[in-house]
Order: structure tokens, then sequence, then C-alpha cells
């Protein structure tokens, strides 16, 4: 069987600002969006990063007892659907919250995502959805960049068929002094 491979621009292992609690943040090589003002201009280019088989990925999550919470950011993880998804899995047989960031909306995902992005999309428990828009951005906002961008319920948004913002106060509650 050939492993699965993400070709990432890096990982953050004790991450604090990818999602609520201690998280692994990871960062997908390669975005299609290029958003003005993004705070990850050099994951831009696709197939510069360093290549990590699904399996290595997990053993990295797995070895911090104390992360539970693991996010998919980028660069774009939706530009590499298959493997993530398959780590998305393997993460949650074990226990851990998976969330993602992308530059696409939910709806867009759904209506118009391929069936591989569509799959990861189902893997996820929250999304943080929708481009970085500069003129939008609001340093105030909890787990995002711009006014525009949702946390969505992803569970709930798929079984309504629309986007159904995240009420969970990890997620959501005032920044924290």
């Amino acid at each position: 069987m050939i492993q699965q491979t993400i070709n990432i621009a890096g990982i953050m292992e004790d991450s604090i600002v990818d999602g609520p609690g201690l998280r692994t943040a990871i960062f997908a090589q390669g975005c299609p969006r290029r958003c003005e003002g993004c705070h990850n201009p050099e994951s831009w280019a696709f197939g510069t990063g360093t290549d990590m088989t699904v399996q290595d990925l997990f053993w990295r999550v797995k070895k911090n007892p104390l992360v539970r919470g693991v996010t998919f950011s980028g660069g774009e993880p939706f530009s590499q659907a298959e493997p993530f998804t398959e780590l998305a899995k393997l993460l949650k047989a074990n226990g851990y919250e998976v969330a993602s960031y992308t530059g696409y909306t939910f709806e867009e995902l759904l209506e118009n995502g391929t069936p591989a992005q569509k799959q990861l999309l189902a893997t996820l428990d929250i999304l943080v959805d929708g481009e970085f828009v500069l003129a939008q951005r609001n340093l105030d906002l909890r787990f995002r960049g711009s006014e525009n961008q949702r946390i969505l319920d992803v569970p709930q948004s798929l079984a309504q068929g629309r986007a159904v913002w995240c009420t969970a106060a990890r997620w959501v509650g005032e920044r924290q002094a």
C-alpha cells in the first residue's frame, strides 16, 4: 500500500492561536487564492514544501499528550484534500478535534467542491471559511483574521445543508486577556 503524503509548509506542535487549547497546526504548502495581506505568503507556491506521510504527521501529533485538537491551515488544505482527509480520519478515530481553515466558503465547497474536497469537509468538526480580506481585517476576532470569515460547526452545517455558526464557547467566546 502506498502511503499518502502531504506537502507541508510547516508544523506548529504547540499552537494556542489556531484554535482553542493547545493544538497542533499543520500548514499545507500551496494556495490558489493568494489573498492580499496573507500572513503565510511563503505557503503559496505548490510543491515547494516538505513531503510527509499521513502516518508520520499523525505520530507528530500523538507524541504530545496535551494536544487534543489539530488545525489544518495553509496554504490551502483543500488543495490536498485526499491526504488531509486520511489524516483527519486517523485523528478523529483517536479522539482529536479536527478543524481547518480554508479560503473557500462552506457554500462553495458544498456546491462546487470536488468529491475529495467534500469528503474532507465531512471529516471536520470545525471550518473557518472564507478568504482573508485585508479591508475587513480585525485583530479582535477570535481565530479569524477578517470579518467575512466564519467559524462553522461542520456536522450541523452538513445536516442542515447550510452554514451553521459554531456556538461552542471554546471557539467563539471572548478573547482571553
